[in-house]
């Protein structure tokens, strides 16, 4: 049976369960909207620093951030539009800022949607009016997330969006990767490598940009957990990053809609019309063996 409940913790949190399955996410939307934690049949799928998300002025790290109006940072954290020059850090705003509820359900399957507004601090770095929403559905053991965007702006919006999500991996060196490229942009030395499956988790970091992806699916099998993740995306993603940090327990998996820069080299970039609007969605599936 579907259920939502409301816990008023730091943040006012909302649980999503799916009691038949043993499924349940926690959404806390004052938080820049984000899911903090996924659990399928009792067990913790994300990971979060707890320390950090009680530090309102610190990002946060962990759960599944969301990416708007960038994905990855720009040089010197500015791009250039109509002649003028705006600032926007890593990333983007959205992941930072409060989201309000707008729906919630509990019919069939347990769903919840949040939505962003432009508003003064939002066009003061990215000059343009919309209205942003997430839906979230749980359905047994597969999360989906469902975007949609309303140009309300007299002139076409630019962007370019995704999700970041983080992972527990508590022994990297049993995972699996397979992510439908033979090839990815390392982010830090900015070389173009092979890839065969492996990474070397001895790195103090690992920030691999796929672009030339064959399939619209990838998957991490975690033997240490006996877990295989997979994340399903659309055309609308042509980008998945993988990204960890030596020495912590985690591992992110991100479907992005345009590299990094895309703001001012316009790769990838999507752009929205005046009065139009914009959907995609990704899905992630949590199975264990």
């Amino acid at each position: 049976m579907p259920k939502i409940t409301i816990q008023q913790q730091q943040y006012k949190t909302y649980i999503l369960s799916d009691e038949t399955s043993d499924t349940q996410i926690e959404v806390v939307p004052e938080r820049g909207g984000i899911i903090t934690s996924w659990r399928v049949q009792g067990q913790e799928i994300f990971y979060l620093d707890k320390e950090r998300f009680t530090h309102p002025d610190l990002s946060v790290r962990g759960g599944n951030p969301i990416l708007f109006p960038i994905c990855g940072n720009l040089p010197d954290n500015t791009y250039t539009h109509n002649g003028q020059q705006y600032t926007l850090k890593q990333h983007g705003f959205a992941r930072d800022l409060p989201w309000d509820v707008e729906e919630v359900s509990e019919d069939n399957t347990t769903y919840l949607k949040v939505h962003l507004a432009s508003n003064e601090q939002t066009k003061a770095v990215y000059p343009f009016d919309f209205h942003l929403s997430f839906s979230y559905k749980v359905n047994g053991n597969t999360l989906e997330i469902l975007q949609h965007l309303h140009n309300s702006s007299a002139t076409s919006i630019p962007f370019s969006t995704g999700f970041h999500p983080y992972f527990q991996a508590p022994d990297k060196t049993q995972l699996e990767v397979e992510i439908a490229g033979h090839e990815y942009q390392d982010n830090i030395t900015k070389e173009i490598r092979a890839f065969n499956g492996n990474f070397d988790f001895n790195l103090d970091e690992i920030d691999a940009a796929f672009k030339r992806l064959t399939a619209k699916s990838a998957t991490v099998t975690d033997n240490s957990r006996r877990l295989k993740l997979t994340l399903d995306y659309g055309d609308d993603f042509p980008v998945v990053v993988f990204w960890t940090v030596k020495g912590k327990e985690f591992y992110c998996l991100e479907p992005w809609s345009a590299p990094r820069n895309s703001l001012n080299t316009g790769e990838n970039l999507t752009v929205v019309e005046p009065g139009a609007s914009y959907t995609a969605s990704v899905r992630l599936t949590a199975n264990f063996f």
